[in-house]
């Protein structure tokens, strides 16, 4: 079992500060100075030019890069093969200083995949890292033995092939490491990258599509600004927000509509942003798109969540700057309207309509908390830490199921979210309350604050097997917050 200072460091949650004061530890401000602002107390621009400046040079001097679009080996008439390797490389995340990171095929973050619903992919995953690791892809539909259960570990030098049959509908996915024990370490060295599913229906919406349809992961870092080291700190003490890769990146756009896909893979952050004197229109969230566009003038996104949002610069002048804020970090992102464009995309006014919903025959409760005895610290799903040889709920396959899913560390504030494999949900409600506004459409990963209850209803279709549900900020799921359920007949 790991330790309780080793947790406190990995966790970062915010009110786990209190158990660092009881034990004589204070976690260190996400400052670059002693005696500096803290960053939620500087203006926005300053918060980011300040973080950027004392590590990079000048905010916004590199271009934000899209990540690459994997290419299949070989494709049949009906799957696409691809082989990837899961390695060490160097990166440069510092202009002029390479960084050592964990990486697919050298990418960081790794290649896009781009599926069809209907059309199979394959993926031979061969590990050349010096420690074992898995694949899940987040938000999938997929068999259990393509899962990536957290025991299910391929060891170094070896490779292990996933299926993805891809019966599920156009919606934005990810892909990363988890294995038990190593998954927060392993995604926060650069285990990510983005499985986008595309359908026809989605494809007749003309929404914002091809150069204009960019992926967007988000995650924050702290590095040795000497050496580019990677630090594993406490995460409160990650102070570079990454945008694929890049701190502080400037993206060129036309004077047209995007579609952008954000993903926030860091381990426990949360994002909220903000684009001020643009307009964010939401069409989609964890497991697709939405009944209706939705314009937001700011969204959240807790780990693992996504959120697709369309953008409109064609009400701006050729040489607008505009920035992307987040809450805690001041500007991200800087685009660029340097060009015209023809644009035929749309927005319509309707997009897909949710699934009806089954009535439920069984009701559960999970909550979700810590055990901070010093001795044995231990993160718990009903009082009880992960057993790989537990099961912890038995589902009949075809059922429908609401559960009540609480959080239930309130004495120290502890943020946690919650994450089901297999299906997606739909959130019923928040604390007895309509669900918030980050909760519409099919969700796989929902955050619950100290306190807070969310009930989801979820149907569990096609699969046999057993599957894991936890938190979603990674190091609480490494000490134990997981628990498995098993699909039967």
């Amino acid at each position: 079992m790991k330790s309780r200072r080793s947790f406190l460091a990995l966790s970062g949650a915010a009110a786990a500060e209190a158990a660092l004061l009881a034990y004589g530890m204070r976690s260190r401000p996400a400052t670059a100075e002693a005696g500096a602002l803290a960053p939620a107390q500087q203006p926005p621009q300053a918060r980011a030019a300040g973080v950027r400046k004392n590590l990079t040079g000048e905010p916004f001097g590199v271009a934000m890069p899209v990540p690459r679009v994997l290419r299949p080996t070989r494709t049949t008439s009906d799957t696409d093969y691809y082989d990837v390797d899961i390695r060490e490389a160097d990166v440069e995340i510092l202009p002029g200083t390479t960084t050592r990171v964990y990486s697919y095929d050298g990418q960081y973050p790794g290649p896009t995949i781009r599926a069809r619903t209907g059309r199979q992919v394959k993926v031979r995953y061969r590990n050349q890292l010096p420690d074992e690791t898995n694949v899940h892809l987040h938000g999938g539909h997929t068999p259990a033995d393509s899962d990536g259960h957290p025991m299910a570990l391929i060891a170094p030098g070896g490779y292990r092939d996933y299926t993805y049959p891809n019966r599920q509908q156009g919606t934005t996915l990810w892909y990363h490491a988890h294995g038990h024990g190593t998954e927060a370490e392993q995604v926060y060295r650069g285990l990510h990258g983005f499985y986008l599913i595309e359908d026809d229906r989605e494809r007749n919406l003309r929404l914002p599509s091809g150069k204009y349809d960019v992926p967007i992961l988000l995650r924050n870092i702290a590095l040795d600004p000497d050496t580019g080291e990677l630090i594993l700190s406490d995460p409160n003490d990650r102070p570079i927000v990454q945008v694929n890769g890049k701190p502080q990146p400037h993206f060129s756009v036309a004077a047209r509509k995007y579609r952008f896909r954000l993903l926030n893979a860091s381990d426990h952050a949360t994002f909220t942003l903000t684009l001020p004197s643009g307009q964010l229109v939401q069409v989609g969230s964890d497991g697709g798109l939405l009944p209706a566009p939705v314009t937001r003038s700011q969204v959240t996104i807790s780990a693992g969540e996504r959120v697709d949002l369309v953008v409109d610069f064609s009400r701006f002048p050729i040489g607008t700057q505009l920035f992307l804020n987040e809450a805690a970090a001041g500007a991200i992102l800087r685009f660029d309207v340097t060009r015209h464009a023809d644009d035929d995309s749309r927005l319509p006014a309707q997009l897909r309509a949710l699934p009806a919903l089954p009535p439920a025959t069984v009701q559960r409760d999970v909550t979700l908390s810590f055990n901070l005895d010093p001795d044995n610290t231990a993160g718990l799903i009903n009082g009880k830490p992960y057993d790989p040889d537990r099961v912890d709920f038995t589902v009949k396959r075809g059922t429908t199921e609401i559960w009540q899913v609480s959080n239930g560390d309130v004495e120290f504030g502890i943020q946690h979210n919650f994450h089901l494999h297999l299906v997606q949900f739909r959130v019923l409600d928040r604390n007895g309350q309509p669900p918030a506004a980050d909760d519409r459409g099919l969700k796989d990963t929902v955050p619950i604050g100290p306190g807070e209850s969310v009930r989801l209803q979820a149907t569990f279709t096609d699969y046999l097997g057993e599957y894991v549900y936890h938190c979603h900020v990674l190091a609480h799921a490494s000490f134990g917050m997981m628990a498995q359920l098993n699909i039967v007949e």
